[in-house]
């Protein structure tokens, strides 16, 4: 059964996309920890990140490097965060939080609740600082 994500990568679910190409795709998270909260996934449906070939790992990589570097210039922060965790949806996702404290990257605090109006709005931002 495919995951959510690759229902999004199929166009089966709207998502607020931010870049893609052939092989990934990067788009807001709808329950983000901060605003501009992305996410970054190969659109192969591999559960595991370190599952991935190298080509595959070292590609999403380069892919959220060139995302990441254009956040700060869509929403105001100190530094980009990274994280894979990778447990709630068995596809490789790649998070890159903006943070200004610690806290901007805690999974465990309450998620924000942007209208899909904000979430096109920061999207829209985010794709013109690529």
């Amino acid at each position: 059964m495919p995951t959510i994500f690759t229902k999004i990568i199929n166009g089966e679910i709207p998502c607020h996309k931010i870049a893609e190409d052939d092989r990934y795709l990067a788009f807001l998270d709808i329950m983000p920890v901060a605003e501009g909260h992305t996410l970054v996934i190969p659109k192969v449906e591999v559960d595991y990140i370190f599952d991935l070939d190298d080509e595959a790992y070292t590609g999403l990589m380069l892919f959220a490097k060139k995302v990441a570097r254009a956040l700060p210039k869509a929403v105001p922060c100190l530094r980009v965060g990274v994280t894979v965790i990778g447990l709630e949806v068995p596809h490789t996702h790649v998070h890159l939080v903006p943070m200004n404290s610690m806290q901007d990257i805690n999974f465990s605090k309450p998620k924000l609740k942007p209208s899909p109006e904000e979430l096109a709005a920061v999207a829209g931002k985010i794709r013109k600082s690529l």
